[in-house]
């Protein structure tokens, strides 16, 4: 097996605002994996300033390159330890799990090589599931960026315009009042019935002035608020989560916690309504799934998002959450992201209304 590095630079159509800047480009690393006249690609995209594994260009890519050498060393070992055992030797194998084990502190990098790896095995069809198969849709919200507020509400208009049944507005880049008054005229139109709305604060409010602030977003039946604080400060989003009228998501707030005991811990002591799973930045695929494991024996809901993947990203982030939450997938998923760039990467999916499919 033979591994391969390809740097590229995507661009957005228009400037993608958060909390933290607004993102114009994005560099992903592909991940190529080479075996018997087969390949496998997968995709690393790192989130600057967010991502745990977010390190500097020449840095990063050096990392990754070791990462990928190792990884076919050890499949190497493992086939010849195979052909070993065939003739009569005995072996303890390695699984691809004991190489994704050691990259816990980089998820971005796990999660490209767990897709090229589950690419280069089954092919396009990286889990077999009736949404890879093309026989159902996943249901999908649609995202309103941080912008003037003239231009949110041009954008809110062109989500519903659509059909989408569940939008979801990044908030915190302009005043407040104005984003509240954009919520108002939103449920003037629409009701919760009709359209289900998702916050996304990206932590952008001071602690002493959240709880007041959730109340005001209350009036407005929404459905819930992801990470309202700045991660990092779990006392404070404890406190939060007990006494907010919204629910409340963590995002930010599970990146670089990727031992197992210490999800639980975290889980147990801030008690969020629901977690928002992002493979590039919370553990890979494998990550992921002891995140929403863990979440579920305490009672807590989850989705899966993209993170600014290209389409080799989001087609594996679809068929991963078809895969761990079966074929009738009711929670809209974060996976809208596919039409964001101007040069994205050729893939066999498409919207449907409010749902992402792949075309068979």
């Amino acid at each position: 097996m033979e591994g391969r590095i390809e740097e590229r630079v995507l661009h957005f159509k228009q400037p993608a605002g958060t909390s933290r800047g607004v993102y114009t480009e994005r560099k992903i690393w592909l991940v190529h994996l080479t075996e018997d006249g087969r390949e496998g690609i997968g995709e690393c995209a790192p989130l600057p300033d967010l991502s745990c594994d977010a390190l500097p260009d020449d840095v990063y890519r050096e990392r990754l390159e070791k990462a990928c050498e190792e990884f076919c060393r050890r499949q190497e070992s493992q086939r010849g330890q195979s052909l070993m055992c065939s003739a009569g030797f005995a072996h303890e194998g390695q699984s691809p799990s004991d190489s994704f084990e050691a990259l816990r502190p980089y998820p971005s990098m796990l999660f490209g090589l767990e897709t090229a790896w589950l690419n280069l095995q089954n092919g396009n069809r990286l889990f077999d599931t009736m949404f890879s198969r093309g026989e159902v849709g996943i249901p999908i919200n649609g995202l309103v960026w941080m912008g003037s507020y003239e231009e949110m509400l041009q954008r809110m208009e062109e989500k519903l315009e659509k059909g989408f049944r569940c939008v979801k507005l990044k908030i915190g880049a302009i005043d407040f009042d104005q984003e509240l008054d954009l919520i108002k005229r939103i449920r003037e139109r629409f009701s919760h019935h009709e359209v289900e709305l998702r916050l996304d604060a990206n932590g952008a409010f001071p602690f002493d002035e959240a709880l007041y602030k959730l109340e005001l977003l209350s009036q407005y039946a929404i459905h819930s608020i992801e990470q309202p604080i700045r991660q990092g400060q779990w006392a404070y989003m404890a406190e939060l989560c007990r006494e907010s009228p919204l629910p409340i998501a963590l995002d930010e707030e599970l990146i670089g916690v990727n031992d197992p005991e210490m999800k639980r811990h975290m889980l147990q002591m801030i008690k969020p309504r629901y977690i928002i799973l992002k493979p590039s930045l919370h553990g890979g695929m494998q990550g992921c799934r002891e995140w929403i494991e863990t979440a579920r024996d305490l009672g807590i809901g989850s989705w899966i998002t993209s993170a600014l993947e290209s389409n080799i990203g989001l087609n594996a982030i679809a068929q991963f959450a078809s895969d761990v939450y079966g074929d009738n997938i009711r929670m809209p998923q974060g996976l809208g992201t596919g039409q964001l760039f101007t040069d994205n990467i050729p893939m066999p999916l498409e919207i449907r209304g409010d749902q992402l499919w792949v075309k068979r």
